[in-house]
C-alpha cells in the first residue's frame, strides 16, 4: 500500500466562514463550499479549492466535537491534519496495522466530510501529525 495525493488539508477553526474570507482576501483562493453541517462527525466544514488540492476548514459543532478540544489548546484554530487518498481504505488500514500504526476510534472506516469511508492514523506513528486516509472517490484522478 502507497499513500496516493494528498487530497486536502485540514485546518480547525472556530468560525469557518471568518477563515473561508481570509483564504480569499489574503490568497485569492476564490472558489469555496457553502458551509456543510455534519453533525454525525460533530463538524461544520468549508471546503477551500486551489489548483491542486483542497483546504478543509473545520469548526466543531458544539464542546463534545473532536475539533473542540483542539481549539482548547489553540484557540485560533491552526492545521488538524493532512489527508491523502487510497484506492482501498481497508487495505491501507491492514497494511498500517502491519507496520505497526495505531488506527484511531474503532478502526473500522467511516463516511467522512467528503462521503467516502476514511481513517485516522495516531499522530505518535507520523511525527506528530495527524492523518487522514480517505477512500479515493470514485471517477476522480484516474
Amino acid at each position: 500500500m502507497k499513500i496516493g495525493r494528498l487530497n486536502h488539508v485540514g485546518v480547525a477553526t472556530p468560525d469557518v466562514e471568518a477563515a473561508a474570507r481570509t483564504y480569499r482576501e489574503l490568497y485569492g483562493a476564490d472558489e469555496a463550499s457553502d458551509p456543510i453541517e455534519l453533525p454525525k462527525l460533530g463538524v461544520r466544514v468549508i471546503f477551500v479549492r486551489i489548483p491542486n488540492m483542497q483546504i478543509e476548514l473545520i469548526e466543531p459543532l458544539g464542546a463534545a466535537s473532536p475539533i473542540h478540544k483542539f481549539l482548547e489548546k489553540n484557540p485560533k484554530g491552526g492545521q488538524h491534519h493532512m489527508c491523502f487518498e487510497v484506492p482501498d481504505i481497508v487495505a491501507a488500514r491492514d497494511a498500517m496495522r502491519e507496520r505497526g500504526a495505531t488506527i484511531l476510534g474503532t478502526g473500522e472506516p467511516y463516511t467522512g466530510a467528503h462521503g467516502v469511508p476514511v481513517i485516522f492514523v495516531h499522530p505518535k506513528n507520523t511525527g506528530g501529525v495527524l492523518v487522514e486516509l480517505m477512500q479515493e472517490p470514485e471517477g476522480e484522478h484516474a
